[in-house]
């Protein structure tokens, strides 16, 4: 069993203290119980521009074998895993992105026991309040949409399902396969991570020791990630290829030759469909067309002299 762990975590904007005491308080109580575990935890602001969460994140550092680190500029979501990455002494690491929460007692122990794994991610899992979250795009999102599945269901495409915000994966193999700092923007540069280990030959292996996802933005600031996200797409879509459903569709509206059509579409009905996405009362199907329509017109753009 794994005896050393590196617990990381980049941060922006987000208070995760509360976060990090949790993951202390588990790591404390396995060496209470005799059990021999050498950790650290380790929380790098990635130019945090909330001065009160910042404040309250320095709590962090009065945690046992803890440190927040606050880096005063913004990197990027790549760049802030590669940091924490070399930053890091001990030879498993586990990313766990900040705004998650713990939801099993035994969350750090069902990580120690995977001694031989290359890399292994817990999955997630979605929690709130059913009838307050009802007009929340991206609480409707995440509970209707997104596909993450137990993990039998995922390892039947691990390197598709692979996501950042809760997995564990030895240093060497982090240090050699480095996240690509190009992904500066929202988006994307976890689904080219899985890519690259595919093709490195390091294996995934997806277990269920989920964290909790609680924390869901406005409709309208949700909306500005999406696009953020869909424009880092059509910049790395030919990287991304076979890693996105929404390449594949576009794709598939090429072979019919309707990129044209569905580029004059959004040209005319995205400002409707957005203030719909951002009102009271989104439609997740709008955001689907929506998306897509934006991605076929990125690349519409790019396409021409």
């Amino acid at each position: 069993m794994i005896d050393e762990l590196s617990i990381l975590m980049p941060c922006y904007n987000n208070e995760c203290a509360p976060l990090a005491a949790r993951l202390a308080a588990q790591a404390e109580a396995i060496i209470r119980q005799g059990r021999r575990l050498r950790y650290e935890i380790i929380v790098a602001d990635d130019g945090s521009t909330d001065a009160l969460i910042i404040n309250k994140n320095r709590l962090i550092d009065t945690l046992p074998n803890s440190r927040y680190i606050v880096k005063g500029y913004n990197s990027g979501r790549a760049a802030i895993r590669n940091y924490l990455a070399r930053a890091a002494r001990y030879a498993r690491l586990l990313f766990i992105d900040s705004d998650m929460a713990v939801c099993s007692p035994t969350y750090l122990v069902d990580y120690l026991r995977l001694d031989s794994a290359d890399v292994a991610y817990g999955g997630y899992t979605v929690r709130g309040d059913g009838e307050a979250l009802r007009h929340n795009l991206r609480y409707i999102y995440e509970t209707r949409h997104t596909k993450n599945g137990t993990a039998a269901e995922r390892n039947k495409h691990p390197y598709n399902d692979f996501h950042t915000s809760n997995f564990m994966i030895k240093r060497t193999i982090m240090l050699d396969h480095p996240f690509d700092e190009r992904f500066v923007r929202y988006g994307y540069e976890d689904v080219l991570f899985g890519k690259t280990l595919r093709r490195s030959g390091v294996m995934i292996t997806h277990i269920d020791n989920p964290l909790a996802f609680d924390t869901f933005e406005t409709n309208p600031q949700f909306i500005a990630k999406t696009e953020e996200g869909t424009a880092t797409l059509a910049e790395f879509s030919d990287e991304l290829r076979g890693y996105s459903t929404l390449i594949t569709a576009a794709e598939r509206l090429a072979r019919l030759h309707l990129i044209k059509p569905v580029t004059l579409f959004y040209k005319i009905f995205s400002k409707t469909m957005k203030n719909n996405l951002t009102g009271n009362k989104p439609r997740l199907l709008l955001l689907n067309i929506y998306k897509l329509g934006m991605f076929c017109s990125l690349k519409s753009r790019k396409r021409q002299p």
